[in-house]
């Protein structure tokens, strides 16, 4: 095993939806999951194909009443392939399978630099004798709409014929996530399949009910020996090129089968079914196609390169394998957001959350042009937020907390709970503090990249619509002089309303009315930056009156941050909650990582407790330096020296259950500058808990994109303590001891490969030669200027 390659050992049933997940190869525009491919969905195995945006909305009965969710469709089957031996006596022996062969050996190898998964396996047939199977697939990174699988079939000690099917499958369902089985989950129509002689079967459908037209075209060739026969067999809702190919020892035979997918949703389309059948066609080799698809590849890892040394690279390199496959610059074509799960799995139902906020920081520096797609499919969604922020009688727009193919709220109304079998209500819908994700990751586009035209243009009509919210949002309290917004639930998703209460929601959550507060007075910052002719014409589309902008000042100014016993509150009336028994729960079971779902199993509630899943108040560490937050809590009238958000870190730290995989990643992130010996242990389980699934069977359901993405951010600007503003970079390393040594390149502005590498107290930044300007970098005790062509190397003091 190398820091390239990851290797799973033998056939583990119990581990496998793990491995297919880690497994899963994609390029941005489709994944598909890491399944052996003789495999069929059920209890052991789960194959699936996602195409990025491709959503269907279908209808359910649950508990009694008809809920409607928009799913991420699993598309048609196009790996399988499954084979069988001829034996002696001249009958056909049983089709191979992991569960009932005597498999000798089997071992996966997923090699990240060319982002392709090796199975290598040898089983004895009963009837014959050993067969060695070698397969290796790739979905190809240069060309978006193709995939391959090539195996190769070895018999050691007998001679004889093997019996293949190629398959291209629509008889598939959406089965990922077994809390979901309850629900409707057919999701594919009016299949229709065909052959092209020699070699090709297709497979067009139609999603049910959002009718985005689906083809695939298969291409199974043979090589080393030619078959002794071969057919095609389309039917139904599958297509099956069946082929008997001879082996002989020594004289290995191939299988090459490749797949060329379109559909409704691509540009540039016509005839979806036509395009893949074309291109399947006159789609090159497997050698080919592995070349092309490592050279587009190598591409990447030069643009995202980073160096950690040890197991903590190893992870971080898959975390960006990961995260590349699912926003490529493939993505910057197409009109999709930053699915949680990533493209591998249905977890969530592929839908857009708050995630962006911890991949985009790192893509902004890397590709700067996936990060201004993923802004312009919030851009595109912003007359659906205006539209619901005027249903619940507020101005500006009101994004929802789950988005998927419109922009419409995708959260469910109920969820269930599988330590109870209960399903409750779902008032997550009130994390109404995405709009300020959105508006967050907006500016930060804008100083790393210096994109002014997007940010006076789609960025502006975003930035003011989601501040106008907020000032519309805010309600003005006499008795505090302070406004205050009420009815909403925090990142820390736990509490959603308070015990006993009527309504759901809760008052002045702090981390809601700070990055509140915060886009208001960068929305007042923006306005005065704008050309007065900008400014008149975003008015005009807009329809903002200019006498809104006192209000949005004066909010800005005056909202309120609850505090209790010396720290600050996560909301109004969060210390009248009760003290939880931890040490109590930990002993009665061995995770409360879902605290909330215990509590409710037996009866109670988390919305009783000081008990949070995730950061929520420490959040605020997250988004902001040490010294925007202070400026931060300054404008809003309050004080916050290191003291006091020291203390405020030690209270919440030991009321967390870390129920979510971004936990780790932000209580590591914001130990590291205020209790540095503790902060490992965070950043360790944040890297852990996709390739350890430490969050209990979930990761079989999709990578945490999010967290995946946080822990490239918190090499890149977490230890370094980067910001991109006032046209230069600020740095502020952290020495962090279990990770004091490290190394990355960024894309600032024009210039591109800008290398950072801290080793033995020493930060060196070296600026690729080009035609640019001189880089300016400033740390905390002094300014430089770096030219193209030129490496600084700068002493940190101790």
């Amino acid at each position: 095993m190398s820091e390239w390659t990851w290797e799973y050992e033998g056939y583990d049933p119990a581990a496998e939806r793990l491995r297919e997940s880690l497994c899963t190869l994609g390029n941005g525009y489709f994944a598909t999951r890491g399944a052996v491919p003789e495999s069929s969905a059920g209890e052991v195995h789960c194959p699936g194909t996602y195409v990025a945006g491709c959503y269907n909305r279908l209808e359910s009965a649950v508990a009694g009443r008809q809920v409607v969710n928009e799913d991420l469709v699993n598309l048609p089957n196009w790996l399988f392939l499954r084979f069988r031996c001829h034996s002696t006596e001249g009958s056909w022996g049983p089709w191979f399978s992991l569960d009932t062969c005597a498999v000798l050996d089997h071992r996966h190898i997923l090699d990240l630099r060319r982002a392709t998964l090796t199975r290598t396996f040898r089983y004895r047939d009963e009837g014959t004798g050993v067969l060695g199977v070698e397969q290796f697939r790739l979905v190809h990174m240069g060309d978006p709409h193709v995939a391959a699988l090539r195996t190769v079939f070895t018999a050691e000690d007998w001679s004889g014929e093997i019996e293949i099917e190629s398959v291209l499958d629509g008889d598939v369902i959406n089965s990922n996530v077994r809390r979901y089985r309850t629900l409707n989950h057919s999701h594919l129509a009016h299949a229709q399949t065909g052959a092209n002689e020699p070699d090709t079967v297709w497979l067009h459908c139609r999603t049910s009910t959002s009718d985005i037209g689906i083809a695939m075209a298969v291409r199974t060739v043979v090589t080393g020996q030619p078959p002794v026969s071969s057919g095609l067999h389309p039917g139904r809702r599958r297509a099956v090129h069946r082929l008997v190919i001879p082996v002989a020892p020594g004289r290995p035979v191939g299988v090459e089968k490749t797949m060329a997918l379109h559909t409704s949703r691509d540009a540039a389309i016509g005839n979806p079914l036509g395009a893949a059948v074309d291109r399947a066609s006159a789609a090159a080799d497997f050698s080919a196609l592995l070349n092309s698809h490592a050279a587009a590849w190598e591409q990447l890892w030069r643009r995202a390169e980073i160096q950690v040394p040890g197991q903590a690279g190893r992870v971080l390199r898959l975390h960006l394998f990961h995260v590349l496959q699912t926003l490529s610059p493939h993505t910057a074509d197409l009109d999709v957001g930053v699915p949680a799960r990533g493209l591998h799995g249905e977890a969530y139902r592929g839908h857009v959350f708050w995630d962006e906020l911890f991949a985009l920081p790192y893509l902004n520096l890397h590709f700067p042009e996936v990060s201004r797609a993923l802004l312009s499919y919030r851009y595109r969604r912003l007359p659906q937020a205006c539209r619901a922020a005027a249903a619940s009688g507020r101005a500006g727009a009101m994004y929802p907390w789950q988005s998927g193919s419109d922009g419409r709220e995708e959260t469910q109304e109920l969820h269930l709970n599988p330590r109870s079998g209960r399903w409750l209500p779902d008032h997550s819908r009130l994390q109404h503090h995405v709009g300020s994700a959105i508006a967050y990751n907006v500016w930060q586009y804008h100083e790393a990249t210096g994109d002014t035209e997007f940010l006076h243009t789609k960025g502006a009509e975003m930035l003011l619509q989601i501040a106008r919210f907020w000032a519309d949002t805010a309600v003005f309290d006499p008795g505090s002089g302070r406004y205050r917004i009420r009815g909403v639930v925090g990142p820390d998703e736990y509490h959603d309303s308070y015990p006993n209460a009527a309504r759901p929601g809760l008052d002045d959550n702090t981390y809601t009315n700070v990055t509140a507060a915060w886009v208001l007075s960068r929305a007042l910052d923006l306005l005065r930056r704008l050309p007065a002719w900008r400014r008149e014409e975003l008015f005009e589309r807009v329809r903002l009156d200019g006498d809104e902008l006192p209000k949005w000042q004066e909010v800005s100014r005056r909202l309120r941050v609850p505090y209790h016993r010396g720290v600050i509150s996560q909301f109004e009336g969060y210390d009248d909650l009760a003290e939880l028994d931890w040490e109590a729960y930990r002993a009665r079971y061995d995770s409360i990582r879902r605290l909330d779902r215990i509590l409710e199993a037996e009866g109670d509630t988390v919305n009783r407790y000081k008990a949070s899943k995730q950061a929520d108040v420490l959040m605020l560490g997250y988004l902001f330096s040490p010294r925007e937050l202070r400026q931060l809590f300054q404008r809003l009238g309050y004080s916050l020296d290191d003291d006091l958000w020291r203390k405020t870190v030690d209270y919440y730290l030991q009321r967390t259950s870390h129920g979510s995989t971004l936990s780790g990643l932000v209580h590591g992130w914001v130990l590291a500058r205020v209790r540095r010996a503790e902060a490992w242990k965070y950043c360790q389980e944040a890297l852990e808990a996709d390739i350890a699934d430490l969050h209990g069977g979930t990761t079989g359901e999709g990578i945490h994109l999010g967290a995946m993405a946080g822990t490239l951010d918190l090499v890149q600007r977490g230890l370094t303590g980067l910001e991109t503003r006032e046209d230069a970079l600020w740095l502020d390393p952290v020495p962090l001891p279990a990770m004091s040594e490290y190394g990355f390149s960024l894309r600032y502005r024009g210039h591109w490969g800008v290398r950072v590498r801290l080793r033995s107290g020493q930060l060196r930044i070296g600026v690729p030669d080009s035609e640019e300007s001189p880089l300016r970098v400033v740390l905390a005790d002094r300014a430089v200027t770096i030219a193209p062509g030129e490496t600084c190397t700068l002493v940190l003091p101790t």
